[in-house]
């Protein structure tokens, strides 16, 4: 962009995970303390977009966007780690689920939502960095307990703590503050705590039974779920 001068709008994906062990709510002026690789390059990604923008006026944006979820999330993100195992014990492919750090808290919301706000963000005039989240913080444990309610099933029964899925720096508890995305962008969320859950639960469920009903053998689909143990 910088060396073709063309006119076009850059967006930057920034994360949440970007301010680690910081208190929230989190905004756009709280201090980046990453606790991860993964986190680290995040940072590194955002200063640049926003020396970028200062140095040579680019139209570049960056979205600090907190944890969205849809069906379409990977298998191996911890939501749809659960969805996906609370729909293989449903219907009798797996037994167990384990998890690491069940109090671990995250500001949740659907994809669709957070995708408009990055639209929202190149359809402004100047550029500017926003933080994107419901403002609202849950364990992962609410999650298994709505996930399994959802299906009709007991997650005690199913669910144990597996210490190789503690992280070795901890991001306790993030929660955004996107009072300034919802002043200036007019952005704000759609869909529900509770109702991202059971999107993400009854996608999985037609999943597994379509799988089921289309010949798909219960002892192959179990196989493919062990992948929630590793």
């Amino acid at each position: 962009m910088r060396r073709t001068g063309v006119k076009c709008r850059f967006y930057q994906a920034s994360s949440s995970e970007m301010f680690g062990s910081m208190l929230p709510p989190q905004s756009e002026t709280t201090a980046f303390h990453p606790r991860s690789p993964y986190a680290c390059a995040k940072v590194f990604g955002h200063n640049i977009t926003v020396n970028y923008r200062e140095s040579y006026g680019l139209h570049a944006s960056s979205g600090i966007l907190f944890n969205h979820e849809s069906p379409r999330r990977g298998e191996t993100f911890v939501t749809r780690k659960i969805t996906r195992a609370v729909a293989h014990i449903k219907y009798g492919v797996q037994q167990k689920l384990y998890l690491g750090n069940m109090e671990a808290r995250r500001d949740w919301g659907y994809a669709p939502d957070y995708v408009r706000a990055m639209w929202l963000m190149l359809q402004q005039e100047s550029p500017d960095d926003f933080v994107v989240g419901t403002g609202e913080a849950h364990t992962v444990r609410e999650f298994v307990e709505l996930a399994f309610a959802h299906a009709g099933l007991d997650w005690k029964q199913h669910v144990e703590v597996d210490a190789r899925y503690f992280r070795p720096a901890e991001v306790d508890y993030l929660c955004a503050d996107a009072s300034k995305a919802r002043r200036v962008l007019g952005w704000q969320p759609t869909v529900t705590f509770d109702e991202l859950v059971r999107i993400m639960v009854e996608a999985d469920l037609k999943a597994v039974e379509a799988r089921l009903k289309g010949g798909a053998d219960a002892l192959q689909l179990a196989v493919t779920a062990e992948g929630n143990h590793s």
